[in-house]
């Protein structure tokens, strides 16, 4: 399948791209060990940041709100993965799955835990009940739009409003990911 946004190389940018590059790639998801690639040989962005590309306005907008999701959110980190790979499985996002596996496994998700997430229909994937209740909230608000008020009282109890929103967040910027990264052809693991 083809790509339907041509990878651009960092020398081929226009002015606003080349910006929307520089905070993709010299932000916060420069710092650290990097579980996955963002960029291939040539320089040009891999999955949905190329296609952030297009419209540097919305694109670097939308980079900036993935960052604060990743990097400032009061989320556990196993928490925010967990909840990226219960979207990948619903979306069947390829590219999510890839990232977000190896992120994972960076923050202490263990094979069996991302075994489990793989499935669209997580059930009983954690036996912390903290962790259980944001997937749970994350399913429902997937499968079903909403969240029944058992599922919200737990997801409340443990994480308060702030990490209701930020779990609704995550859902809804990874299912906008995955809708981009299929429009344009990109939802694929990187080959070496």
């Amino acid at each position: 399948m083809t790509e339907r946004a041509a990878r651009l190389r960092p020398d081929a940018l226009s002015c606003d791209q080349a910006r929307v590059y520089e905070h993709i790639t010299g932000g916060p998801r420069s710092k650290g060990p990097r579980a996955f690639d963002i960029t291939d040989a040539d320089g040009a962005l891999l999955g949905p940041f190329n296609a952030m590309l297009s419209s540097p306005q919305v694109g670097d907008r939308l980079q900036a709100l993935g960052a604060a999701l990743r990097y400032e959110s009061g989320l556990p980190d196993r928490v925010r993965e967990a909840i990226i790979l219960v979207v990948a499985a619903h979306h069947g996002s390829a590219f999510e799955r890839y990232a977000h596996e190896a992120t994972g496994r960076q923050v202490g998700l263990t094979s069996r835990e991302l075994e489990s997430l793989r499935d669209a229909r997580p059930a009983n994937v954690f036996t912390e009940p903290a962790e259980q209740s944001a997937v749970d909230a994350a399913h429902q608000l997937l499968t079903r739009g909403d969240c029944d008020d058992d599922c919200f009282a737990a997801l409340d109890r443990h994480y308060g409003k702030d990490g209701a929103f930020e779990v609704a967040t995550l859902v809804g910027y990874y299912s906008l990911l995955a809708m981009q990264l299929r429009l344009f052809r990109a939802d694929q693991e990187p080959r070496s």
